[in-house]
């Protein structure tokens, strides 16, 4: 019965190491600190920053972030050139802004979108590639609109980083997050704008007399308000939330352990949503503005 014996509880029998250092054993007294330079070492250690997306080789929140920028950038560089090219031709003889820009940005861009959307592992170069297409798109589509509505890139560059700004504050504080319902209702009310925009497309190319009007079936009037406005508006709803969906995607995958390369994913996400925003926010004004 002698393995019951509550003794036997002692550290000193459980580790043979142990017994030197049991209070009251033979080698108490004999404890050395660690060596100045080993202690300088663990100091060093704490003192240092945390482990980044670099030393990981793990998808971080601020490295989707530095990429989300860096795409940001490209698109800028390629929207001057877009905004440019679309003037360049503009003469008083000749006031008409060229549309072959944001026409090739928006092919390209589009392509290139279902490419990385459809890819089972991200393509860096691929992902750059849309984002200087989504550039040339943006800024010639931007230039045609201020020739016309002079002004109205200012409004829609304030109103887009306003709701982006306003949906990530609310994302980040908690009092917004998304859910299997939201998304459901999310993805049918996507598949029926999409059946409508193409729907608009075929009226208008088909000159049909009920598409009548810059914006085709947008233009038509409800009550006084332009269709373009109502539909505009729920629009910019459902691109709000799928900025949620866009970070809600970006925590998981930090969460998870994702590897590093899927925060290029996240950043195309983004962009995807920001430029289907802004573009929105865009018509919005232009058919405001065109029934004054």
């Amino acid at each position: 019965m002698a393995l019951n014996n509550p003794a036997f509880n002692n550290p000193a029998f459980q580790d043979s190491r142990a017994a030197s250092t049991y209070p009251g054993g033979p080698a108490a007294t004999q404890y050395a600190p660690p060596p100045a330079a080993e202690a300088a070492q663990l100091d060093g250690m704490y003192a240092s920053p945390p482990a980044g997306a670099r030393e990981t080789g793990r998808m971080t929140v601020e490295d989707t972030v530095h990429k989300t920028l860096a795409l940001f950038g490209v698109l800028v560089v390629t929207a001057v050139v877009g905004w440019v090219w679309t003037m360049a031709g503009v003469t008083p003889a000749n006031p008409n802004p060229s549309i072959a820009p944001w026409l090739i940005g928006a092919l390209g861009g589009f392509v290139l979108a279902m490419v990385n959307i459809f890819k089972k592992q991200p393509s860096v170069p691929l992902i750059v590639a849309y984002a200087a297409f989504e550039g040339l798109f943006v800024g010639g589509i931007s230039a045609f609109f201020e020739f016309i509505y002079p002004g109205i890139v200012f409004q829609a560059t304030l109103a887009t980083l306003s709701v982006v700004g306003v949906t990530l504050a609310l994302f980040a504080s908690g009092k917004i997050r998304a859910s299997a319902k939201a998304t459901k209702i999310f993805l049918i009310a996507m598949v029926g704008y999409l059946v409508f925009s193409l729907l608009n497309i075929g009226l208008m190319l088909f000159n049909v007399p009920i598409a009548g009007g810059a914006f085709g079936l947008r233009s038509m009037e409800i009550f006084g308000i332009p269709l373009g406005v109502i539909i505009g508006l729920l629009v910019v709803v459902m691109a709000a939330y799928s900025l949620v969906l866009d970070f809600d995607q970006i925590q998981r995958g930090v969460r998870a352990g994702a590897p590093r390369k899927y925060a290029w994913v996240g950043a195309f996400g983004i962009m995807v949503t920001v430029v289907w925003l802004y573009v929105e926010i865009l018509r919005i004004l232009a058919i405001l503005r065109g029934s004054d």
